[in-house]
């Protein structure tokens, strides 16, 4: 990058990056780097290539460059929050990598090279809130994959093949403009339900409204002087099974 141009961030040092490997419980060697305001990815990282994890979230980084290839030990690589918008086809060289976050970042679909169909033994890759829209259907051949995040992208479509990975158990595609997706209408429900019900005395009535009550009143007085006898039983019998709103209701009767 020319002098003068672009953001320079901070530089990050051999000695700083050696006092930042972590030992994490499992054995792994962990190198933290994340909110360092890196901007360029330092080569002096090379000394490190031996480290199982990485984690260079949320810095400003635009580009991982191809010695990404170097880090051959990598099991666990951490790039959300940053700025990236392609990955180099030498990420799809680092085989023992199960974990990937690239999360926050501005990825398009050009910028995910055929190479990440190569990392046989991915297990959760995030690729939500990019600038997604479409997913390449060779994700598919990530059969051990067992999370996916494709969440605030612009995808209209999930290939098939992504959809039937034989281990996925979370797939999170929210905010995506995704037609099977859509907010489906809600029906209109033709039984007017009372929301409320106000008394009022005869003589806060006008005449006509009050002509009104009383005539609905005489027509609910013919209703019930109408009873009908033992062979007239009405039946219902699509009544037996409770409608949509009791069914709603069922597990807070059975608390009652």
């Amino acid at each position: 990058m020319p002098k003068g141009k672009g953001p320079q961030g901070k530089r990050i040092t051999l000695k700083v990056a050696k006092n930042s490997v972590r030992v994490l419980f499992n054995g792994r060697r962990r190198l933290e780097l994340s909110k360092m305001g890196i901007a360029i990815f330092p080569k002096c990282l090379l000394e490190l290539a031996d480290v199982e994890e990485i984690d260079l979230s949320r810095n400003m980084l635009r580009k991982i460059p191809n010695i990404i290839e170097k880090f051959q030990n990598l099991m666990w690589l951490d790039l959300h929050s940053n700025q990236i918008d392609e990955l180099p086809a030498e990420i799809g060289t680092l085989q023992n990598l199960t974990f990937l976050n690239l999360c926050n970042n501005k990825l398009t679909t050009k910028g995910l090279p055929e190479e990440l169909t190569r990392l046989k033994n991915l297990r959760t890759l995030n690729l939500g809130l990019n600038c997604l829209e479409t997913i390449p259907t060779t994700l598919g051949t990530l059969k051990e994959l067992i999370e996916l995040g494709l969440f605030d992208n612009s995808l209209t479509i999930i290939p098939k093949s992504v959809k039937k990975l034989p281990k996925l158990e979370r797939l999170n595609v929210k905010r995506n403009p995704l037609p099977e997706f859509a907010e489906k209408d809600e029906p209109i429900d033709t039984i007017k339900r009372i929301e409320s019900l106000y008394l009022v005395e005869k003589k806060d009535l006008c005449n006509s409204c009050l002509q009104t009550c009383q005539g609905e009143r005489d027509e609910l007085h013919k209703l019930e002087d109408m009873t009908p006898g033992p062979s007239d039983k009405p039946s219902f019998s699509s009544l037996t099974t409770p409608n949509s709103t009791a069914m709603d209701n069922q597990e807070e009767w059975r608390i009652k």
